[in-house]
């Protein structure tokens, strides 16, 4: 053995140099299992396109859904935890693109608020093993579980005790760390009128950018129809004017023929 690394050229690995865990290039970032229906993939869009139309201008969040948020080695070889439908991470680079949340590439940085679109084949672990996960490990300040056909809404809080409890019903539910709310309220999903769970800043819900965008649209083809009555108004005086000017003259030309 030569420069007490190699051995006739080749490297030989130290087994008592720590290696490092893998990062999102190595680690898996689709479970290869949709949502569980329409419905709840367009929920969960509502919910991250809304804040990121929201809060365009800022960069010190990220929001994601449906993807792996890997805390710990021993998950990554076990590799038996789905992640939240959506989540977000407050005081995080928002600019920085990812195909899962990887927490030792994040600075140690885990969800703040978590929210799980329930289904009958996922709510008892929503309300089960991932509730404590998310209560004991990843220590989130509010935990969502929200019924997409039901309309069901449940909140758990972190309270001074740091656990998670179960939040009083109300139409409104604040939460703190975002400095927003969440309420259900009407909405477009999956081609349908139906009830959807919105983020809600003081009494505005905050829209998606489709929904921003239409109702820009909306507002240019009103003032468009207004300025387009506007004109007619105009153009109707305008002809009445002429007409009474034009009776004038003929009375005129009457007087003066006598």
């Amino acid at each position: 053995m030569t420069n007490g690394g190699t051995l006739d050229g080749m490297r030989i690995e130290d087994p008592f140099r720590p290696t490092a865990p893998p990062g999102q290039d190595q680690l898996p970032f689709d479970d290869g299992e949709p949502m569980e229906s329409q419905r709840h993939l367009e929920q969960m869009n509502v919910l991250i396109d809304s804040l990121r139309s929201h809060w365009g201008s800022r960069r010190d969040f990220y929001v994601g859904g449906n993807m792996f948020v890997y805390f710990s080695e021993l998950q990554t070889r076990k590799n038996d935890f789905r992640g939240p439908d959506v989540f977000v991470v407050m005081d995080t680079d928002a600019a920085k693109e990812r195909k899962s949340w990887v927490v030792w590439e994040e600075d140690g940085r885990l969800p703040d608020v978590v929210i799980e679109l329930l289904s009958s084949s996922t709510e008892a672990i929503d309300r089960g093993e991932k509730k404590r996960i998310y209560e004991r490990v990843w220590k989130v300040s509010t935990y969502v579980l929200y019924d997409p056909f039901t309309y069901a809404l449940t909140v758990f809080e972190r309270n001074a005790e740091d656990i998670l409890v179960e939040r009083e019903r109300a139409d409104v539910v604040n939460v703190p760390r975002l400095r927003l709310s969440l309420a259900v309220r009407p909405t477009k999903l999956a081609g349908q009128d139906v009830m959807g769970l919105r983020w809600i800043d003081g009494d505005e819900v905050l829209p998606t950018g489709e929904e921003r965008a239409a109702s820009q649209r909306a507002r240019a083809d009103a003032e468009g129809a207004r300025a387009d009555a506007e004109s007619a108004r105009a153009d109707e005086e305008s002809a009445r004017a002429d007409a009474a000017e034009a009776r004038i003259r003929e009375l005129e030309a009457l007087l003066a023929d006598r």
